[in-house]
C-alpha cells in the first residue's frame, strides 16, 4: 500500500543533546503540509557545520540550537510525496534538498547582487517548517531538522522551495555533497571571490571546502595556488585538485601570513578561508597583498568574534563572507550537477569513505581525526 498521507516509520540518527553522540532511533515523518514535500534520502554526506552545529550549540544568528534534532544538509533524495500548493514536483522525481532556499520572489532572489533568501529565513534557522513545528518525532517528542531539512533521517520533509530537481542519471551518492561543501568552496573562488586569469591564491584549510576551493581557482586561471594546512597528509589531495604550492604552519617560525608574502613577494591577490577559526580568518586576510588583496571567509564558526585592524582593511585590502558560494540554489545545483556529469567538475575525488546510517559516528570520528575528505551515508534502497 502507497505511502502518501501516512506517517512513515523510518530509522534516523537523532543529536538529543549537544556535544553527545547521535543514538540511531525509530522516528515518525509526517505527511507534507502545504508548500512541503517529503523525500526519501538516498545519501548524505557528513560536513563539518554539523559537527560545528552539534558542538556550538549556537546558529548562524547567535540563538541557541535546539534539541533534540536529526542534522544533515548535504543529501540526494526521491520524492515520495507533495503536500498541498506544490505544483514544480511530483512522486519520482530526483532531488537534492537545500539549505539555501530559492523562492524566486523575495528581493534577495530577485536580486543579482545575492543568493539569500529570505523566504522562510527565521523557521529555517530553528529547524522548523512553517507553522513552527517539525515534521519529524521520536519517543512523543518533536525532533527538529537542521536547517529544515534533517537528512540524516531515512525519510524527510522540506520546504518546496528548499528542493532542486536534477537528472535522473546522476549517482546519488556522489552528487549528494553538490548540497553544500563543493558547491560552496567551488563557488567562493567563481563567485565570490572572482578569482582572475594569473592570480595568486591561498586556501586554508583542505577538507572538503578548502578542496573545491583549490578545484575553484585552478577553473578561474589562477597561477599559483598555495594549499596551506597542518596536515601535510593533505597535500597530495590538494595537488590533484590544483595546487601548485604547499604550506604547513607548523614548519615556520613565523606567522604565515608572513611567509606567505615572502613566497608572493607581497602577498596573494585572493585568499580564502575554509577552516572555520577566527585566528586562520585573521592569517588568511594578513596574508592578502595592500592595495587589492581579497579574503573571502568560508568556515563556519559562532562563539568566537574575529578581531581585524582598520588599518588591514585602509590599505585596500577587502574581506567578505559568502554564503552556499553565491550560488543561486534552485537553478544552479542542477547546472553543477551536469557539469560534474559532463567531467567538468570534480566531485567522485572528494568521497574518501561511505558508511551506513549505523556508523555515523564513526564517520565524525574520521572528520576530527583528519582521515577523511567526505564520508557519504548510505541509506537502506
Amino acid at each position: 500500500m502507497g505511502t502518501e498521507g501516512k506517517v512513515i516509520r523510518c530509522k534516523a540518527a537523532v543529536a538529543w543533546e549537544a556535544r553527545k553522540t547521535l543514538t540511531i532511533e525509530e522516528v515518525e515523518v509526517a505527511p507534507p503540509k502545504a508548500h512541503e514535500v517529503r523525500i526519501k534520502i538516498v545519501a548524505t554526506g557528513v560536513c563539518h557545520t554539523d559537527l560545528a552545529v552539534l558542538r556550538e550549540t549556537k546558529d548562524m544568528e547567535g540563538s541557541i540550537h535546539a534539541f533534540p534534532v536529526v542534522l544533515g544538509h548535504e543529501g540526494s533524495a526521491v520524492v515520495e510525496s507533495v503536500g498541498p500548493g506544490v505544483s514544480k514536483f511530483s512522486k519520482g522525481d530526483i532531488v537534492i534538498p537545500l539549505f539555501a532556499a530559492q523562492c524566486g520572489e523575495c528581493e534577495c532572489c530577485l536580486s543579482p547582487k545575492t543568493n539569500m533568501c529570505k523566504k522562510n529565513w527565521t523557521e529555517t534557522l530553528k529547524g522548523v517548517l512553517s507553522d513552527g513545528t517539525s515534521r519529524i518525532t521520536c519517543r512523543g517528542k518533536q525532533i527538529y531538522q537542521l536547517f529544515a531539512l534533517g537528512t540524516f533521517s531515512e525519510y524527510t520533509v522540506v520546504y518546496d522551495v528548499a528542493l532542486t530537481k536534477i537528472r535522473e542519471d546522476a549517482p546519488l551518492d556522489k552528487v549528494c555533497l553538490l548540497g553544500c561543501g563543493i558547491s560552496t568552496g567551488y563557488g567562493a573562488a567563481i563567485n565570490a571571490a572572482k578569482v582572475e586569469p594569473g592570480s595568486t591564491c591561498a586556501v586554508f584549510g583542505l577538507g572538503a571546502v578548502g578542496l573545491a576551493a583549490v578545484m575553484g581557482c585552478k577553473a578561474a586561471g589562477a597561477s599559483r595556488i598555495f594549499a596551506v594546512d597542518v596536515n601535510k597528509d593533505k597535500f597530495q589531495k590538494a595537488k590533484l585538485f590544483g595546487a601548485t604550492d604547499f604550506v604547513n604552519p607548523k614548519d615556520h617560525d613565523k606567522p604565515v601570513s608572513q611567509v606567505l608574502a615572502e613566497m608572493t613577494n607581497g602577498g596573494v591577490d585572493f585568499a580564502l578561508e575554509c577552516v572555520g577559526n577566527v585566528e586562520v580568518m585573521r592569517g588568511a586576510l594578513d596574508s592578502c597583498r595592500t592595495a587589492w588583496g581579497t579574503c573571502v571567509v568560508l568556515g563556519y564558526v559562532q562563539e568566537q568574534d574575529m578581531s581585524v585592524a582598520p588599518l588591514s582593511l585602509l590599505l585596500g585590502r577587502t574581506l567578505k563572507g559568502t554564503f552556499f558560494g553565491g550560488w543561486k540554489s534552485v537553478e544552479s545545483v542542477p547546472r553543477l550537477v551536469d557539469d560534474y556529469m559532463n567531467k567538468k567538475l570534480m566531485v567522485d575525488e572528494f568521497v574518501t569513505h561511505n558508511l551506513p546510517l549505523e556508523k555515523i559516528n564513526e564517520a565524525f570520528d574520521l572528520m576530527t581525526s583528519g582521515q577523511s575528505i567526505r564520508t557519504v551515508i548510505k541509506m537502506a534502497p
